[in-house]
């Protein structure tokens, strides 16, 4: 009797992926081609091949997850300078749709650390939205950035390129971004990188978010504007009071941003 094919778990999925850098014209190809099917952005807003080859020369690189001669996903890093010092920009991120919540976002993000220390790199940048839990929660606890600047309307008039999240009121969003910072060398960043905890203590404050912001802009657009007003408020006060955003408490009930003076 001839038995079907098993369909590989998650572990063995994600155990699959090996992480390297990108170097050939079709791979930087499959780069492209993941950036439309993951972000559905117009093609005025993905990052072309020559960017990402000329970023290379620039002293940037791309890491991809293979598996099967299939890149899975990427991360996109540029060389930054600010007087004095060099660090590493990382642009951005994508994993296929089929490989997502198997750790591959964070194999990469690990293999991006790595490639920036043994560059001597301590510092890699990024931002991400504020309004989305998941990323918070990615960025915050497991990667162990902290947050200290926020930028308002960063690219500008946002694209809601999600189906689920569509609705002819939904346009019009503010691209509002996080400034994560990734102290690639702190006791915090060393033991997550090791697999251990590393407790934060009691915060002094907190900025609540909608528990579904997916949900709220596709049911009522004008009420996810409104709290996305109310969160960028919430957020430049405390920064300016000297405030940081070091964790990200993903409580069902209402997920919320903690903060260390």
């Amino acid at each position: 009797m001839i038995m079907p094919d098993s369909v590989p778990s998650p572990e063995a999925r994600s155990a699959d992926v090996a992480i390297r850098e990108v170097l050939s014209i079709d791979e930087y190809d499959a780069c492209m081609r993941l950036q439309r099917e993951v972000f559905g952005l117009p093609d005025l807003e993905i990052s072309p091949r020559r960017h990402l080859i000329v970023s290379r020369q620039a002293g940037g690189w791309t890491l991809a997850a293979f598996t099967q001669g299939r890149i899975v996903g990427f991360v996109h890093h540029l060389a930054a300078v600010r007087g004095d010092e060099i660090f590493g920009y990382s642009h951005m991120m994508a994993v296929a749709a089929d490989y997502q919540n198997l750790g591959v976002g964070a194999k990469l993000k690990w293999a991006q650390r790595a490639r920036a220390l043994a560059e001597g790199r301590d510092l890699i940048k990024w931002t991400f939205e504020p309004m989305r839990g998941r990323n918070a929660h990615f960025n915050l606890n497991r990667l162990g950035v902290v947050v200290s600047d926020y930028a308002v309307n960063f690219y500008g008039t946002d694209y809601v390129t999600n189906p689920l999240e569509k609705n002819a009121g939904a346009s019009g969003m503010d691209s509002d971004r996080l400034f994560a910072s990734w102290h690639l060398r702190s006791p915090r960043v060393e033991a997550l990188a090791a697999g251990r905890e590393f407790p934060s203590g009691e915060p002094d404050k907190a900025i609540e978010i909608p528990t579904d912001f997916p949900a709220l802009l596709k049911s009522d657009p004008d009420v996810a504007k409104r709290e996305q007003l109310r969160v960028r408020e919430e957020f430049l006060a405390l920064l300016s009071e000297g405030f940081v955003c070091r964790a990200f408490d993903r409580g069902a009930a209402r997920p919320k941003y903690l903060f260390w003076r």
